[in-house]
Formats: C-alpha cells, sequence, structure tokens
C-alpha cells in the first residue's frame, strides 16, 4: 500500500509571541499572546483562550491528580493579528524594508510587525 503525500502547509502569517485575537468560536473576543503553532496542521495555541478541562492520573507534579484547565489548539483561520499601532485586528501583508528584507506588515496602519 502507498503512502499518501500531503500538501505542502500554507505559509503562516503568524508567528509565536504574536498578540493575537480570537474572532469565531467558543472563545471569540479573547486576546492573548500565541505560545505555540502547529504549522503542519495550521493550528496554535492561544494563552489564556479555548480553554479545556483534562484529567490527570496523579503523578509526580500534581501528587492527587484532577482536572486540570489549559489551553488547546485554535485553528489559525479562527485567530486574527492585533495591529501594533491601533489595536484593532488586521490582516497581514509582505513587504521588503529598506534593508531589502522581507517583513511583514499591518494592513491597516502600514506598521512592521515585530
Amino acid at each position: 500500500m502507498e503512502k499518501k503525500k500531503h500538501a505542502q502547509p500554507a505559509k503562516l502569517k503568524i508567528r509565536k509571541g504574536d498578540l493575537v485575537k480570537v474572532i469565531a468560536g467558543d472563545s471569540k473576543g479573547t486576546q492573548g499572546k500565541i505560545v505555540e503553532v502547529i504549522a503542519d496542521k495550521g493550528r496554535a495555541i492561544v494563552e489564556g483562550a479555548n480553554m479545556v478541562s483534562k484529567h490527570t492520573k496523579p503523578n509526580a507534579a500534581n501528587p492527587n491528580g484532577g482536572i486540570v484547565k489549559q489551553e488547546a489548539a485554535i485553528h489559525i483561520s479562527n485567530l486574527m493579528l492585533v495591529d501594533p499601532k491601533t489595536g484593532n485586528t488586521t490582516r497581514v501583508g509582505r513587504k521588503k524594508n529598506d534593508a531589502g528584507k522581507l517583513v511583514r506588515v499591518a494592513k491597516k496602519s502600514g506598521e512592521e510587525i515585530k
């Protein structure tokens, strides 16, 4: 049986550390920093958004076990970058800066995204 070949993941416009706003789903309206990006699945984990209850067995870190609240991954299509200049959500573009390097740019304000 032949293995299926997966298509290349799309170029992601958000990165770890970016401030994003959730625009769809149960956590709609929540803002937070991206903790982790899972590029091959097209998902990201956002601080304080999409909280789920995870049942844990007792271990060294948590001797009693129990229910732990933690963030679950959200699809990138449900996230939108927050403009560093205005604080509103914006789309992301790419431009060459003075040094000739390709950088991400906020579409609304034209501000470079660090």
